[in-house]
């Protein structure tokens, strides 16, 4: 533990959809000043997200869905491209990331590799982000995808070319699609 936090009083603001927490805690300075400070903090559980790609085709597996907190931001139509993502709940990560998949996109990969894990938003949210990337093929589509009952996910295979573009023209605008996309034009998944 960190010597230089000692956590004085936690309190839960909410607990409805997640929670989130009011912290007081002091801080000790590198110069050996103490400061009192209070934080809130948003704990949703950690994710998963993926990046499903074939080198034949070219092509990428995104979803397009409604995002509210983007809506409220000022995305007119709430409607956010992204790559396949969710909660890890009580699984770890690749057997989450495979679930969601499924569930999302219709598709049961076979072969998940983790690439890395991230903090998304380490100012509020404990989150961390586990990123996967996954060759899919025809064969393994079983059903059309879409999400859960309560979900609504258009399923969308992109060429991978044309997904740099809608990056730059702001039509992608999700923090994770864009590491996952710059990643495989990095290490070169699409040669």
């Amino acid at each position: 533990m960190n010597e230089r936090i000692k956590i004085r009083k936690e309190e839960i603001l909410s607990n409805n959809w997640y929670t989130l927490k009011k912290i007081t805690f002091d801080f000790t300075k590198k110069n050996g000043t103490t400061q009192t400070l209070s934080r809130e903090a948003y704990d949703r559980g950690n994710g998963a997200t993926i990046l499903l790609y074939n080198k034949t085709q070219q092509t990428v597996i995104l979803t397009k869905q409604f995002r509210l907190p983007t809506f409220i931001n000022g995305n007119t139509d709430g409607m956010l491209i992204e790559a396949c993502a969710g909660l890890l709940d009580l699984d770890n990560a690749e057997v989450a990331i495979r679930r969601e998949t499924e569930e999302e996109t219709g598709y049961k990969i076979t072969n998940v590799t983790k690439i890395f894990e991230a903090y998304m938003s380490p100012g509020s949210v404990t989150e961390i982000l586990h990123f996967f990337v996954a060759e899919y093929s025809k064969e393994e589509k079983i059903f059309e995808g879409g999400g859960l009952e309560d979900e609504d996910i258009e399923v969308l295979e992109l060429p991978f070319e044309e997904t740099y573009a809608m990056v730059d023209s702001g039509e992608i605008k999700d923090g994770k699609t864009i590491m996952l996309l710059y990643y495989a034009k990095l290490k070169k998944l699409m040669v």
